[in-house]
């Protein structure tokens, strides 16, 4: 498809998108911030790798469809997209996989320095036929990247319609 063409994503079916944040709020405590700031990038790495193994049926989907990162001015919001919320948390609570050393790390320099980094997060579960999108002239983006591009006409020329498909 070209750059100019209106597409859509070309998921079907629940998602889960789950925000997750970070805002510095003491600068001068790079020993605090950095850290957490380092841990999301080793996350975000390894349920690529974990999703590539599994299409290659060498272990289990862990249900992420992939993330877009936003950069604001006291720190970043990952937006990531997943098949279902039980998957989110499937993979919060599980002790093989980088986020449960990383959560425990962070809140044991919190109880050092309280209030040098906020974290914060949001999880949406989205029914099915809940979620539409449309991309003008853009790069696959967002849902669309972290699923499939497909022509707006084979879900809807409105949003109205889109949701309703």
């Amino acid at each position: 498809m070209r750059a100019q063409d209106r597409v859509t994503h070309g998921h079907q079916g629940e998602l889960a998108i789950f925000l997750i944040g970070m805002r510095v709020n003491r600068w001068w405590r790079v020993d605090q911030w950095l850290p957490a700031a380092a841990a999301m990038p080793k996350m975000i790495r390894e349920l690529y790798a974990a999703k590539a193994a599994a299409e290659q049926g060498q272990g289990r989907d862990p249900g992420f469809l992939g993330h877009r990162l936003l950069i604001g001015g006291r720190g970043p919001t990952v937006v990531q997209y997943w098949r279902t919320v039980g998957d989110i948390y499937s993979y919060a609570a599980s002790a093989d996989r980088e986020h449960r050393p990383a959560w425990t790390a962070f809140n044991a320099r919190a109880r050092r320095s309280p209030g040098a980094v906020g974290i914060w997060h949001e999880t949406y579960a989205v029914p099915a036929g809940g979620h539409e999108s449309i991309y003008v002239a853009m790069p696959p983006t967002g849902l669309a990247a972290a699923t499939a591009v497909v022509p707006v006409a084979s879900r809807g020329e409105t949003a109205r319609e889109r949701l309703a498909s």
